[in-house]
């Protein structure tokens, strides 16, 4: 596997180190369930639990989250979950200590749920194993991390063996294949996405993921259609509206569009206003890509005035 496809697994997909992030049920009102993932056969994954993952997911405040897992961590402490959303959050903000330390947790707490719960005790035992694959890959080497990467399919495996439909499983695991099938050679990519959207939950996180998928294939028509879907479904998640503002970049220069174009400023503005919910590492590329926008608009309306005068 080269280095490269291994950076975009334990990197670039900090979707999949957030827990797929990505994902909270917007559709269920709070209070009626705690299982952010399940609408039969819920899981009791813990009141605090299930409002940091939506504050994080369907607001998409990462800043606003933290309290929440402090909560979780003291009232709910054998939920994996909650330490590995800490672990994950820990990653935005590049702390490697904490993520390391909640790492550790999501793997400790996953093991006891083996008994209870093996689909989940397996799941967040490869979760576990991921985030603490992420740590070796930034303290060490992404050579070091393979044998981690090992482990992660060998637990989702088990976990698949037990319950092949759970949406939970299908989310995080969803994730990681599709960006698996996107970016690496003799993938089917038109499997992950089909098995994803039959059994992932919620939905919101499946358009989203969906989005993600079609815009890094280049089928922006699709990928366009999936991001507004996510949006209206959570449609206070400024990286929503980053989402959709990249595709219709994309668009936009590929059809030499300022109508477009500007659309796609719209949506960067929107999410820019949101700023301070979001960790420095997603504001910085949103602030570049807002700026490249903007250039293009200008290198468009020059290019046409030029090409007034010259017909004048």
């Amino acid at each position: 596997m080269k280095k490269l496809s291994l950076f975009k697994i334990f990197s670039q997909s900090y979707f999949i180190v957030t827990l797929v992030f990505t994902t909270v049920l917007g559709v269920v009102e709070p209070g009626l369930a705690e299982d952010p993932f399940r609408t039969s056969n819920p899981r009791d994954i813990g009141e605090h639990t299930e409002t940091a993952f939506k504050t994080l997911f369907f607001m998409g405040d990462y800043k606003g989250t933290e309290a929440f897992l402090k909560l979780a961590e003291s009232e709910e402490p054998d939920e994996p979950l909650s330490y590995a959303l800490r672990s994950s959050l820990a990653f935005t903000e590049e702390d490697w200590e904490t993520l390391k330390v909640y790492a550790d947790k999501t793997l400790h707490s996953a093991q006891k749920l083996l008994k209870k719960d093996p689909v989940r005790g397996n799941l967040y035992l490869a979760v576990g194993h991921f985030l603490d694959g992420t740590y070796i890959y930034e303290k060490d080497s992404v050579f070091a991390a393979i044998n981690k990467l090992q482990l992660v399919f060998q637990y989702l495996d088990a976990a698949e063996d037990l319950d092949p439909n759970d949406p939970e499983l299908n989310l995080i695991k969803g994730y990681m294949d599709l960006l698996l099938a996107v970016n690496l050679p003799f993938s089917s990519a038109e499997q992950a996405i089909t098995r994803f959207e039959a059994y992932a939950a919620p939905n919101y996180l499946v358009d989203r993921g969906l989005a993600v998928a079609y815009r890094d294939l280049k089928q922006y028509d699709q990928a366009l259609e999936f991001a507004q879907k996510a949006l209206d479904k959570a449609p206070n998640n400024p990286e929503h509206y980053y989402l959709k503002a990249q595709i219709l970049r994309k668009i936009g220069k590929k059809q030499n569009s300022i109508t477009i174009l500007e659309d796609a400023l719209k949506h960067f503005n929107f999410a820019l206003s949101k700023s301070e919910q979001l960790p420095r590492f997603i504001v910085k590329p949103l602030e570049r890509e807002k700026r490249q926008t903007e250039a293009k608009i200008a290198e468009i309306k020059a290019e046409t005035n030029s090409q007034l005068r010259d017909e004048g």
